[in-house]
């Protein structure tokens, strides 16, 4: 739902820029570093909005792809941190002992220090 109403909000925007560029046809003198051009203004509205939607995409994709590799690097750790349940309960099974059992040894070994 919430992509379809940026979806709507898009259009929305993308028609009123449409509209307010098609009113403004006059032409316009455009000043460059290295000199100057005449362009309608139509023209100049639209690649102004090209542009800045650009930028801002290309900071958008930069930013989740950081996001992307940073979740991946921490699900890594995290695997690393967190031992296997299946080999944790083979463990247990092996030595006899269950949680209950091995939460009073520390309680035990705690208490001696």
């Amino acid at each position: 739902m919430r992509g379809q109403w940026g979806l709507i909000t898009g259009i929305i925007v993308a028609l009123l820029i449409s509209v307010f560029a098609v009113i403004n046809v006059e032409p316009v003198e455009v000043n460059y570093l290295v000199g100057q051009a005449e362009w309608p203004l139509v023209l100049v509205i639209i690649g102004s909005v090209l542009m800045g939607g650009l930028i801002v995409g290309g900071v958008g994709i930069y930013k989740i792809y950081s996001l992307q590799k940073r979740i991946r690097k921490l699900e890594q750790e995290n695997a690393k941190l967190e031992p296997d349940p299946a080999k944790r309960s083979r463990v247990k099974e092996r030595s006899g002992h269950t949680g209950s059992e091995e939460a009073e040894k520390k309680e035990i070994t705690n208490h001696k220090q």
